[in-house]
């Protein structure tokens, strides 16, 4: 099938996809970060004292993940993405009027859940199981959403800082949330579903086998990679999360900052449709060991870094591990595990995920708060991307002999 061909063909579940991942946007850190400043005021909180309110937030919503991630082997995603989005925008208006930081608590976990948990998940799990022959090409073409809204909203909003009170620009992310629902529900009247997906239809893992969750804990090529399934989300959330810290201590504003995420947008995006090729080419256990270099490179640079341009040429690298990740990672769950039981182990593992994304932030606001800024932190974390690299690769390498033979 044609690219081309393959996009009219697949238009409407693939602009599904990305919408789902676009609005995800609203609930991930490197957004919600953007009124760090603003809340740590408005609250009276630390560094270290945000960073801990934000981990204990985003754990719970881990683990609310291990349960509410298994949703997507039942429904529908045009139902079930209907509520997840009216409750992303009832924590976006929520935010708009917290009163303290104990109920910030549980407003960031009610973004934390639905915006980067389920949102992301649904798109993940829709691409891999609608998709199976071209997968990586449609996990790459949903992974845009995520693209475009690190290109386009931190500029956006951090522009609108000047005329439009923090707490109101809430109100407007909730509205943009609300808007996606009709055209998601139009997009999706004809939805491939799990219940419409016959039994011969699904895709075996390692060992000819459908790999309930239970199955999957017990694997040890589970707990191989899971130190990159953890890694980019703890200390690339911890990045997004600290870029008020970050440009301070380097001396840097912060409308130029962001004004290299374009930058870093356009590098994710031509590697993830490098990786989307990649990994309907040769499969996804020849890309995912690759996919931590890049960012072992980029916290090397960033470490270093005196002028804003080697921030950017940081950012592209980093760039270039998303893009790798956004499209290997889920396609390699569906490749060794199978598709049948693909919502529960896609829950799991996003559930790693979201956990790494609470520790990161904590533990490197607590080292601030102890007189480590970020920057002193970044090569020990560099080191970490490249033993967790070597752990995901031997374990493929050992693993992948169980693989079906494909024909």
């Amino acid at each position: 099938m044609g690219y081309l061909r393959f996009l009219i063909d697949n238009r409407l579940f693939l602009l599904a996809g990305f919408l789902l991942t676009f609005t995800s946007s609203y609930g991930q850190t490197y957004f919600i970060s953007l009124f760090a400043g603003e809340i740590k005021t408005t609250f009276g909180l630390t560094d270290g004292g945000w960073g801990g309110l934000y981990t204990v937030a985003t754990t719970l919503a881990a683990v609310a993940m291990v349960w509410v991630g298994a949703l997507t082997d039942r429904f529908r995603v045009r139902a079930l993405s209907l509520f997840t989005m009216l409750a992303l925008a009832a924590a976006c208006l929520s935010m708009a009027v917290v009163p303290n930081a104990l109920l910030l608590v549980a407003v960031i976990f009610a973004l934390r859940l639905t915006g980067q948990g389920m949102m992301s998940q649904l798109g993940a799990v829709a691409m891999a199981r609608w998709f199976v022959a071209t997968r990586g090409q449609a996990l790459s073409l949903s992974s845009m959403g995520f693209s475009l809204g690190q290109a386009i909203l931190p500029i956006l909003f951090v522009s609108l800082f000047a005329v439009i009170h923090w707490r109101m620009l809430w109100v407007l992310a909730a509205a943009l949330v609300l808007i996606v629902i009709p055209v998601m529900q139009i997009l999706l009247r004809q939805e491939r579903t799990p219940q419409s997906i016959a039994a011969d239809d699904q895709v075996a893992g390692m060992k000819g086998k459908h790999w309930t969750r239970l199955d999957l804990l017990r694997s040890p090529l589970f707990w191989l990679v899971v130190p990159i399934i953890m890694g980019p989300s703890a200390w690339g959330t911890a990045l997004f999360f600290h870029q008020v810290h970050l440009v301070e201590v380097k001396g840097w504003s912060m409308i130029a900052y962001v004004s290299m995420f374009p930058a870093y947008t356009l590098s994710a995006i031509i590697f993830t449709f490098a990786s989307g090729w990649a990994v309907d080419r040769f499969g996804a256990k020849w890309v995912v060991p690759f996919q931590m270099l890049p960012f072992a490179v980029c916290f090397a640079i960033l470490a270093i870094a005196d002028t804003i341009w080697m921030a950017g040429l940081g950012l592209i690298v980093f760039g270039a591990g998303q893009g790798l990740q956004s499209t290997a990672t889920s396609a390699f769950w569906a490749e060794f595990y199978g598709t049948r039981h693909l919502g529960s182990i896609k829950a799991a593992a996003a559930a790693i995920m979201v956990f790494g994304s609470a520790i990161g932030p904590g533990i490197t606001g607590l080292m601030i708060d102890w007189g480590v800024d970020f920057t002193q932190q970044m090569v020990p974390i560099s080191a970490y991307y490249f033993i967790a690299g070597l752990a995901a690769a031997f374990g493929i390498w050992r693993y992948q002999r169980d693989l079906p033979v494909t024909t």
